[in-house]
Formats: C-alpha cells, sequence, structure tokens
C-alpha cells in the first residue's frame, strides 16, 4: 500500500456537485441559481421571507408577558457550599458574601442580578452567609447549624395556612 493508494470507505464522502461545468452537465451556465436577482447572487440573506406573503412569524399570535425588568438570581445549594468549604476554597471562620461565592466558582454567570440560597444538600457548620435572598428552608437549615444568613432583599413573610 503507497500513500498514494489511500481512499476513503465508499459514501464516506459524497461528491460535491460540480457547477458550471457546461451545459451538458445540467448545473451549468447559472449553476442551478436561475437568471440574475438577489437570490442568484452570493450572500444572499432572505430568512423568513415568504415572497410577499405575509410571513409566519407574524400570522401566528404571540402569548405571554416577557418582563423587561425582570431579575435574575444565580442558585446557590447548600450542599455546594459545604463542598466548597471541605475544598477550602470558602472559610467557615468569616463570612461568606457574593464576592467570595464568585471568587470561589460557585457563581459563574456575570449577568445575574444576584445570589438566592436554596436548601439542597446538607449544611454541618455554623457559616455566616449575606446573600441576595434565600428560601426559607434554607435559613431553617443554616440556623440550625448554628449560622445564620444575611438577605439583601426582603424577605416576604410566610402565609398561615387557610382555616
Amino acid at each position: 500500500m503507497k500513500l498514494n493508494e489511500i481512499r476513503d470507505n465508499l459514501g464516506a464522502r459524497p461528491t460535491s456537485k460540480r457547477l458550471g461545468r457546461g451545459i451538458g452537465s445540467g448545473k451549468g451556465k447559472t449553476s442551478g441559481k436561475g437568471v440574475k436577482g438577489q437570490k442568484a447572487r452570493e450572500g444572499v440573506s432572505l430568512n423568513g421571507f415568504e415572497g410577499g406573503q405575509l410571513p409566519i412569524y407574524r400570522r401566528l399570535p404571540k402569548r405571554g408577558f416577557h418582563n423587561l425588568f425582570r431579575k435574575e438570581y444565580a442558585p446557590v445549594n447548600l450542599g455546594t457550599i459545604e463542598e466548597a468549604l471541605v475544598s477550602g476554597r470558602l472559610a467557615s471562620d468569616q463570612p461568606i458574601t457574593i464576592e467570595m461565592l464568585r471568587a470561589a466558582g460557585l457563581v459563574r454567570l456575570n449577568k445575574v442580578d444576584g445570589v438566592r440560597l436554596l436548601a439542597t444538600g446538607e449544611i454541618t457548620r455554623a457559616i455566616h452567609v449575606t446573600v441576595s435572598g434565600a428560601s426559607a428552608k434554607a435559613i431553617a437549615a443554616v440556623e440550625a447549624a448554628g449560622g445564620t444568613v444575611t438577605t439583601l432583599l426582603p424577605v416576604a413573610p410566610a402565609e398561615a395556612p387557610a382555616a
């Protein structure tokens, strides 16, 4: 076997259409693009154009509401904080802030409005956390371990069940 005899397996690489190779090829002269016009040129950009008919994205009804002022919060679980404490990425002797969580790699998104503490996982040591918001279960779990949670946003009071 020689290097110039090596070939792909049959059908591994489809043969490309040879355009503009005479009228006998069936794809000669205009190369299957018709005559003149925008679609015969290079760099055609007609996404969503339906030939003057009202495009489908305008025919279909729009549903729902998109709030321009919605706030995005990055979720951080108690189990993730515990793992970071064990691995040494976070120190348990000082208060944990949003900047510390970002530096430890627990909050990766830069375009978030804050951090929300969630109760997934276990926390075994007393920590002092300052975050944008926290779930009631997360606050209870941290306080049960002997720590505190300070939220930068006001916490909504829990509603009493209807009798």
